[in-house]
């Protein structure tokens, strides 16, 4: 595979900090953009021991001024990079202004900048599995119920961010068309247990379940990795039976995609 080069966003995150390795490991460039420049030393160490000739940088930038496309056009020109992932978040911390400032507005403004540039072929969302509108037709309907009322009562405000960025990704790859993956990844609740190589993934029955953050990341590096990947949401847990590679081969030669069922998705 050829080289690429990767902005992660978000940089300084507990997944991201396991992607990066991932990714260097490929011989793949990796610019990984974090607020604090205090981190700056820490998040270089992560190039430390790694096998391949990936090259590590060390982007400081607050998601918190990209107040437009054109400061998200800014970053991406200066990075140059031909993937993106978006594994930033307020998470729902703090007032609900920053929440919609960095989980709605911020990743819009990137997702419109990326779908802009010709140069940049995939970009992928670290989402959750509950950021839905509509009852998908393989959940019951106590299933989608009860996933909605849990995440609008834990985190109401960074559903509605999510959910909004999760649609103009949507509608942003379909408009850019053959040539640009915009990927939606839908972990459950996230954990530190180790990456076990087994994932369910894709059109699951279930609207919870755990979700390793190592195996996310290694995920996400099998999916930047796929050629052929379309424009998709794929949810995802821990599971007992693919292995991960396998489960990515899966997807994307079936094509699956769970924004099936989403008022705006046309599939």
């Amino acid at each position: 595979m050829a080289p690429h080069h990767i902005l992660v966003i978000g940089g300084s995150g507990k997944i991201a900090k396991l992607l990066t390795p991932m990714l260097l490991q490929r011989s793949w460039t990796v610019t990984s953009m974090i607020r604090n420049p205090d981190q700056v030393a820490d998040l270089q160490k992560l190039s430390e021991g790694v096998s391949g000739s990936g090259k590590l940088n060390v982007l400081v930038r607050s998601v918190e001024d990209v107040k437009s496309v054109a400061d998200a056009r800014s970053i991406l020109d200066e990075v140059a990079a031909d993937y993106v992932v978006w594994s930033a978040g307020a998470g729902g911390k703090g007032p609900a202004e920053r929440t919609f400032t960095v989980d709605r507005d911020a990743a819009s403004h990137f997702i419109r900048a990326s779908a802009a540039t010709p140069r940049v072929t995939k970009f992928l969302m670290v989402s959750f599995i509950t950021s839905r509108l509509a009852k998908p037709a393989w959940w019951s309907d106590k299933t989608f119920d009860e996933g909605m009322a849990a995440i609008k009562k834990a985190l109401p405000k960074y559903y509605e961010a999510k959910i909004a960025a999760d649609e103009v990704l949507y509608r942003e790859s379909l408009a850019r068309g053959d040539g640009f993956a915009g990927i939606c990844l839908r972990p459950g609740t996230l954990t530190d247990k180790p990456d076990s190589g087994k994932v369910a993934l894709g059109k699951l029955p279930v609207a919870s379940g755990d979700s390793s953050r190592e195996t996310v990341a290694s995920v996400i590096a099998h999916l930047l990795a796929k050629e052929g990947i379309k424009s998709c949401w794929l949810d995802l847990i821990d599971g007992d039976e693919e292995d991960t590679a396998t489960a990515v081969d899966r997807v994307v030669r079936e094509g699956v995609n769970c924004a099936e069922g989403e008022p705006f998705a046309k599939i």
